[in-house]
């Protein structure tokens, strides 16, 4: 049996609340409560909701390390010449290489479009900005390296040219490699190193930050029946045996960001009960990545709305996200996006300003 952490009870400022309230993991959000989640195998038994005031009271070896983990700053990402802070939350833009994207019909197919793509969302306050040459969507399949590698890599070259920062989204060493020689500082893995054995080997070689994201079944069958017992404690435990196995391979624990792989065999109950759970994810100790632009649950929410007219949805899921203190969001929608943080990040500046007499 174990009891795994989970923030809540979040509150605008800590002003007036001192020992009643903890920073989570060195953002702009501070919670009041903990929700003791005890599990057994992979199903919580139990829970129990207590202040923050009496946490320590209840420790044991793991509850003192998820608490330190939770309430410890994540330190910035660094690509290369580009540092990427993470005590407030970041957005990195999605640009789609591939004629079969689900998001934008193929919009970015051409090298060119693609590349003039990025260098717009990098333009409208994308940190990140993460180039992909392989669908993953639900019931894609897998496309030969040699493809993907000349689908990106001169989207790569152009965009570092410019300045941009760049993740490669991809699963295959190979490629890996192939993006990493064009000026590529991250890696995206939607297997979290799983699909080719070489991969871990090169990141750990490269030193470069990595996220790894859960899934369930590979995108061919990833949506046919997706079924968990308990999808937020299972989504955890898989994460953090996927971080040891990342810190097994020589990739250090400061270089790994976690994805709780929204819509990835997930179904739309799966997907919402994610979401408001997400905040669990903090005691891993690693930096959260969510994307939920434009996927099929906003869709499944709004009388089937089509891909292109899922925005309302997408910011909705990305402010969700941050008021759980995830550090980074990946959309489609950059400028709308960042626009919505900037207001978010206001307020919060606002209420974390001491009051004048």
């Amino acid at each position: 049996m174990r009891t795994l952490l989970r923030p809540t009870g979040f509150v605008d400022s800590p002003f007036g609340h001192d020992g009643k309230v903890a920073r989570l993991a060195g953002g702009l959000n501070w919670f009041s409560a903990i929700e003791l989640i005890r599990i057994e195998g992979h199903r919580r038994t139990a829970s129990e909701l207590l202040p923050v005031e009496k946490i320590e009271s209840r420790f044991d070896d793991d509850m003192a390390g998820q608490w330190e983990a939770l309430t410890s700053p994540r330190p910035p990402l660094q690509l290369g010449e580009r540092t990427v802070r993470l005590d407030q939350p970041q957005v990195m833009g999605i640009i789609n290489a591939t004629p079969d994207s689900f998001s934008d019909g193929g919009s970015f197919a051409d090298a060119s479009a693609a590349a003039e793509g990025g260098a717009d969302l990098a333009a409208q306050g994308a940190a990140i900005v993460d180039v992909g040459g392989e669908s993953t969507r639900p019931g894609a399949r897998v496309i030969w390296e040699g493809d993907e590698i000349e689908r990106i890599v001169p989207v790569i070259r152009q965009l570092v040219a410019g300045g941009a920062a760049i993740s490669a989204d991809t699963r295959k060493a190979d490629v890996m490699t192939a993006a990493l020689e064009a000026g590529a500082r991250m890696i995206n893995d939607v297997s979290a190193l799983t699909f080719d054995q070489r991969s871990a080997e090169i990141v750990a070689a490269s030193g470069v930050p990595v996220v790894l994201m859960h899934h369930q079944g590979a995108p061919e069958v990833m949506q046919e029946d997706p079924r968990y017992d308990d999808v937020l404690v299972e989504i955890y435990l898989w994460l953090e045996q996927s971080i040891a196995e990342a810190e097994a391979k020589g990739i250090a624990r400061d270089k790994v960001l976690i994805d709780p792989g929204f819509g990835f065999g997930k179904k739309v109950a799966h997907n919402l009960e994610l979401m408001n759970g997400l905040a669990l994810l903090h005691s891993l100790g690693c930096p959260i990545v969510v994307g939920a632009s434009r996927k099929r649950t906003i869709g499944a929410l709004s009388a089937e709305a089509p891909a292109d007219k899922r925005l309302g949805g997408s910011i909705a899921f990305a402010l969700k996200a941050v008021e759980q203190g995830a550090q980074v969001v990946r959309v489609h929608d950059v400028f709308e996006t960042v626009q919505a943080l900037r207001v978010w990040r206001g307020m919060r500046d606002q209420a974390l300003t001491p009051r004048r007499a």
